[in-house]
């Protein structure tokens, strides 16, 4: 291994660039890029103050390995996918370590962020700001003040920097600078000659597999890959799992984002690290996150073959819990964990599962309410796959009764209902299926259209209700956030009745007096008028909670 230094205008040329030393690239094992512009603005800073950037590692090679380019202009939308290029026997540098400040010179010095490109404030450097930034560097574009100069522009000027640093007091206007500001200007650009064309401070560690083509095999680089990104917090332990699974699977990458794609196009979000908990759960090599799993290489084999299979019985679980629960969104799926002990049955017991198992969403309603499967269920998971295994079905009494055992509830009580509060899961959860035998549409073509929960009687009504308090005699509100956002203060409306010239502010006593009883009766609001009133909101709650509990019951235990 050897130590390299080299200036970041020079190291940066490599990048993408097969004619400098076979040119930077990433293995197909990273990560994608996850700075924002304000940690690639530091990062500048940084550089300018002379502050140390850690040591990159490289891999020079000429195996034949799924290699990508770096990303010149990143958008939120941009896919690692297409920045894959062509499996070749070529010599080429491999980064290791040091993905993220390479992507961001990359970005910043020949390329752009949002279609914004890197400016610095040329007369900036002379004091530190709040947040500790001293040379201020933005991502910019449109109509910018004279002052911000493209960053680029002067990285990559040839001229002298003293011809450089009149040309921009010229830009600036000789007139309207002082001497000190000049000096500033030149001072500045003779600092970002020294620090990013001409000192070496860019420096890397090089694995040479070239030289000695036995000393570093592939699996070898994996391993030093896994070792060097494990120590900090930037890469997950997921991440680790998914570099390995990527290493051995060529399309692993492609398949999982197009499944992504697939089961989250209606508003859910199932996350990679889902879908690879649930992998090794279909393996049976238990729910936990463990490197080893992911090492062996006949169950990397095995997901790779069963990937079809995988795939969909996770994609028609995820229609079952839409069709069968009124669940329409990740607002209304407080755990998707509970998910997996179901897919398990599905993936082994098709015929079955076609057959149908009675009342198995409403035991998923069970276990979505009480959080049975919250925190860290993976012990709980792995019992339940295991009963599933062996008893060849979804016995759900059996299954219960592990929940149980694990110390855990499996009984939606009043106090569940009652405790669900506006901005909760549990409320979209208990609201999904209450409405959802209405007829609301909870997957509109354009989301604003989506039906919202609001408030029965308006929060800011009930914040100008104030009680004098007896310890202090100064006046408080009487109704506190609970008080106000409980469920039994909240109700579904459509976007239209939510929206301009809708509910806004109106008390009920208003907005019901001209709704029929079929409207009422959906929004299971008691029929006494008189509980309409602002001064009997706690007897509306009560009766309300009445009705959630009876009718929420009906549901949860049919």
């Amino acid at each position: 291994m050897k130590n390299v230094k080299e200036p970041i205008r020079k190291i940066v040329n490599y990048i993408n660039n097969p004619e400098e030393q076979g040119g930077l690239w990433l293995p197909h094992i990273q990560r994608k890029f996850v700075w924002e512009t304000n940690q690639i603005e530091a990062l500048f800073d940084s550089i300018m103050r002379e502050y140390p950037i850690s040591t990159l590692l490289i891999w020079k090679t000429k195996d034949k390995v799924r290699t990508r380019k770096f990303i010149d202009n990143y958008t939120s939308r941009t896919r690692i996918t297409d920045f894959y290029i062509p499996q070749n026997n070529d010599k080429k540098l491999m980064v290791l370590d040091g993905q993220q400040r390479l992507q961001s010179f990359f970005i910043a010095l020949k390329g752009s962020y949002e279609g914004k490109e890197l400016y610095i404030n040329i007369l900036s450097g002379q004091n530190i700001a709040e947040n500790n930034i001293k040379y201020q560097f933005k991502f910019l574009s449109g109509d910018i003040e004279k002052s911000w100069i493209r960053f680029k522009d002067l990285v990559f000027s040839n001229k002298q920097y003293d011809d450089l640093s009149e040309e921009i007091i010229n830009r600036i206007g000789k007139d309207n600078l002082i001497e000190e500001q000049k000096k500033l200007v030149r001072n500045n650009v003779a600092r970002v000659v020294k620090l990013f064309k001409t000192d070496e401070i860019v420096s890397y560690q090089e694995l040479d597999s070239i030289d000695d083509p036995e000393l570093y095999s592939s699996d070898d680089v994996v391993e030093i890959f896994i070792r060097a990104n494990s120590g900090g917090t930037q890469l997950e332990k997921s991440d680790l799992l998914f570099s390995l699974l990527t290493s051995n699977w060529e399309f692993a990458e492609e398949q999982i984002l197009y499944l992504q794609d697939e089961l989250n196009k209606e508003g859910f979000n199932f996350t990679r690290d889902f879908i690879l908990k649930t992998c090794l759960c279909l393996l049976d090599v238990g729910a936990r996150y463990d490197v080893k799993k992911f090492r062996d290489k006949s169950s990397l084999e095995k997901i790779e073959n069963s990937w079809q299979g995988i795939s969909n019985a996770i994609k028609e679980v995820k229609d079952f819990i839409v069709s069968k629960t009124f669940i329409r969104s990740d607002k209304a799926l407080p755990s998707y964990l509970g998910l997996i002990p179901i897919i398990y049955f599905r993936y082994n017991f098709k015929d079955k599962w076609d057959s149908g198992i009675p009342s198995l969403n409403t035991w998923l309603l069970r276990v979505l309410l009480t959080g049975a499967f919250s925190g860290s269920p993976d012990g709980l998971i792995d019992q339940c796959t295991k009963k599933i295994s062996e008893m060849k079905t979804f016995d759900i009494g059996s299954i219960n009764n592990l929940i149980i055992n694990a110390g855990r509830n499996i009984n939606v009580t009043d106090e569940i209902i009652l405790n669900s509060s506006y901005g909760g899961r549990d409320l979209y959860l208990l609201f999904n299926l209450w409405y959802g035998h209405f007829g609301f549409n909870f997957i509109p073509s354009y989301l604003n259209n989506s039906p919202q929960i609001d408030h029965i009687f308006p929060q800011s009504h009930l914040k100008e209700i104030k009680i004098v308090n007896p310890e202090t005699g100064r006046n408080v509100m009487r109704y506190r956030d609970f008080d106000r956002n409980q469920i039994a203060n909240c109700m579904l409306l459509t976007a239209d009745e939510n929206g301009a010239g809708g509910k806004g502010d109106t008390l009920p006593d208003k907005w019901f007096e001209d709704k029929d009883a079929d409207y009422l009766n959906m929004h299971l609001i008691p029929d006494d008028h008189e509980l309409w009133k602002i001064d009997n909101y706690e007897k509306f709650v009560s009766a309300r909670k009445e009705l959630l509990i009876k009718n929420f019951k009906k549901i949860i235990n049919a």
